[in-house]
């Protein structure tokens, strides 16, 4: 046991619901060893969030640690409940002081969502500096000073401005530091850190990741990494630990599992993986398949005109440029007012019957541009023309009833599938609403519509009557592409729909969307951040940085010759299960590669230069300074 740091020991865990008892964690058993790195790898609805919670003492309350032992030694402990310094938390009171003295002193943990695990309501010093108030002695100008410096080293660039700052005064990437900063300020021993970057764009993932292993050797602590994407593992973990449904199904080294895997569950994880190498035929191998059955309703597509598409393309986005101007008040009704540029002057095609990806970081405007596109934002100039069968059509010059008409022809499917869905309707009345507003049919053919939808996601068409909460995240974004597809849209606008899905049921979906695009004939704009996801299912990829469009090209051009230090550092901050291709830190420019003025020549502007989209063959264009020749941009790449 001595080196050991923790020992989990044939650990169950039941969960009383109603007049039942359900195991969530079934005799698992594990151990992380000082200053080590564990990765706990499997499905949401496995047991790893459970496996924390026991470790921490904070089950809910309908939680039992039915059987086993967690046993955690620490050489700063004294007067433990067994022998030497060795204290078996599954014996503890999860409210006694032995388990409040080891919570957040000598155990710690990061949560997956940053907004939703700090207060709104008090400044990031507060709580960052919460766990040395209740677990040390020392003076306010001490723990100040404590504070400020853990902040400096979870990379806040004016850590003393940012403790009187509130959380939603920050970006994504900086809330999720101030979490880890809380977690770190006692120094523990162990620290928890439950998909720790889920919810964030690769290149912010990258920084994150970075961060914790460059902490992870300064403050001699061992890590236990809940995710399950293995990119993250590959590049993080010294052991992985494999369960499903609450049981371990494969343990070992990262080399080992990843390099030689035995079990099927975890072989079929790593095939669901997209992949940058992946032949232009092959397809992701979710765990469970969805086979798509198109019935006679969804069937019938009115055929395009002859000579239509010589009108130009399907969609076709001119010079729009949008600004957001927020207020903030002050004394005696004083304000001030702060200009943002979303979108600067951007300009694309989308083509019928192809899937044009939108890519970058949050914030750089692909759902604002996606909304443009929807009208459900107007743009301060620019225009979005529609080839309605041969007749070209001004989207926002469209009066209220033909704008009515066009919505029928493009549709929208969110990124989060829970909060798009209405938790009061069932999912026959969620599905069938679009054909309810516009006035599809009778009775009779809607029910017949919202069968055929059901069936055509892979949904028994049986749970119609049920609610959304009783749906997996998978499901329900099934849900929502049934709903998207009700009134037979000529185009999907899909904003990151599978960035909060495990790496099994996102390729369901991929796999779906590309399945219904050639049945339907569908065309698509698809917004992610993750070139990976990007790269599977686009024709074509736009990289969009700070409102701009900075590269354009089809798919097998991007990643075979990106030109852009932008697009360069989004491929390069995309972690690959692959032990043997870890990620290219460096590649991120530290944090600078969303910065223009970080960019070297041609592509970095001045207040006098003008930028461009120069053509450099076969369709890829990237931004750089009016009048760079193409041959010069490339031999610049190439150097």
């Amino acid at each position: 046991m001595t080196e050991d740091l923790l020992r989990v020991d044939d650990v169950a865990i039941d969960f009383r619901v109603h007049d039942t008892t359900v195991r969530a964690v079934d005799g698992i058993s594990f151990r992380i060893r000082p200053g080590s790195t564990v990765a706990l790898v499997g499905e949401s609805g496995s047991g790893k969030s459970v496996v924390s919670q026991a470790i921490m003492g904070i089950l809910p309350k309908a939680g039992l640690i039915s059987q086993g032992s967690i046993r955690f030694a620490d050489p700063k402990i004294r007067g433990a409940s067994t022998t030497g310094n060795v204290i078996d938390i599954a014996a503890l009171d999860p409210h006694g002081d032995a388990m409040r003295g080891l919570r957040g002193s000598r155990i710690s943990i990061v949560f997956q969502e940053p907004m939703t695990s700090l207060s709104p309501l008090h400044t990031v010093g507060d709580q960052v500096g919460e766990s040395l108030r209740l677990h040390g002695n020392l003076s306010a100008k001490e723990l100040d000073e404590r504070v400020e410096d853990m902040l400096a080293r979870v990379g806040f660039p004016d850590p003393r401005k940012a403790m009187r700052t509130f959380p939603f005064e920050l970006s994504g990437g900086l809330r999720q530091r101030a979490v880890i900063a809380m977690a770190l300020v006692c120094r523990p021993a162990l620290v928890i850190a439950d998909e720790p970057t889920t919810a964030l764009d690769v290149t912010i993932q990258a920084q994150i990741l970075k961060l914790l292993h460059d902490l992870q050797q300064s403050l001699g602590m061992a890590v236990l990494l809940i995710t399950h994407d293995l990119g993250v593992v590959a590049n993080m973990a010294e052991e992985v630990v494999v369960m499903y449904r609450g049981r371990i199904m494969e343990s070992g080294t990262r080399d080992e599992l990843l390099r030689r895997p035995q079990h099927p569950y975890l072989r079929a994880l790593l095939r669901a993986v997209p992949r940058f190498d992946m032949k232009p035929d092959e397809r992701l191998t979710p765990l469970r398949e969805i086979k798509p059955e198109t019935g006679h309703l969804l069937a019938a597509h009115d055929p395009w005109p002859e000579g239509a598409d010589a009108k130009g393309p399907l969609l076709a986005v001119r010079h729009v440029t949008k600004t957001f101007t927020t207020r903030k008040g002050g004394f005696f009704g004083a304000s001030s007012e702060n200009r943002v540029l979303a979108v600067d002057d951007v300009s694309f095609d989308l083509r019928r019957g192809e899937c044009l990806g939108l890519v970058g970081e949050s914030g750089c405007g692909k759902t604002t541009m996606s909304k443009i596109v929807l009208r459900a934002l107007m743009p301060d100039s620019g225009e979005v023309l529609f080839n309605d069968r041969g007749q070209v059509r001004d989207v926002h010059q469209m009066s209220p009833d033909d704008l009515f008409a066009f919505r029928r022809r493009i549709q929208f499917i969110f990124q989060d599938p829970y909060s798009s869905l209405n938790p009061r309707m069932t999912v026959f009345d969620i599905v069938a609403e679009p054909l309810v507003i516009h006035g599809i049919g009778d009775v009779a053919y809607r029910a017949e519509m919202v069968r055929e939808l059901l069936k055509l996601v892979g949904l028994d068409p049986r749970w119609a009557s049920r609610y959304p909460h009783s749906f997996s995240g998978g499901q329900r974004q099934r849900i929502g592409i049934a709903r998207a597809l009700a009134l037979k849209p000529e185009i999907l606008l899909c904003d990151e729909p599978v960035s909060a899905l495990d790496v099994s049921i996102q390729a369901q979906i991929l796999n779906l969307l590309k399945d219904l695009k050639q049945k339907l004939g569908l065309t698509y704009l698809f917004v992610s951040h993750n070139l990976a996801v990007v790269d599977y299912i686009a024709d074509r990829i736009a990289v969009m940085c700070r409102g701009r469009l900075v590269e354009l090209a089809p798919r097998e051009l991007l990643f075979k010759r990106p030109v852009h230090p932008y697009t360069r550092a989004l491929l390069a901050a995309v972690p690959d299960p692959d032990p043997d291709r870890r990620l290219d830190l460096t590649a991120l420019m530290e944090g600078r590669a969303s910065r223009p003025d970080a960019w070297p020549l041609p592509f970095t502007l001045d207040g006098t230069a003008h930028a461009e989209l120069i053509e450099l063959g076969g369709g890829h264009k990237v931004r750089a300074r009016a009048g760079a020749r193409p041959e010069d941009i490339l031999s610049r790449v190439a150097a």
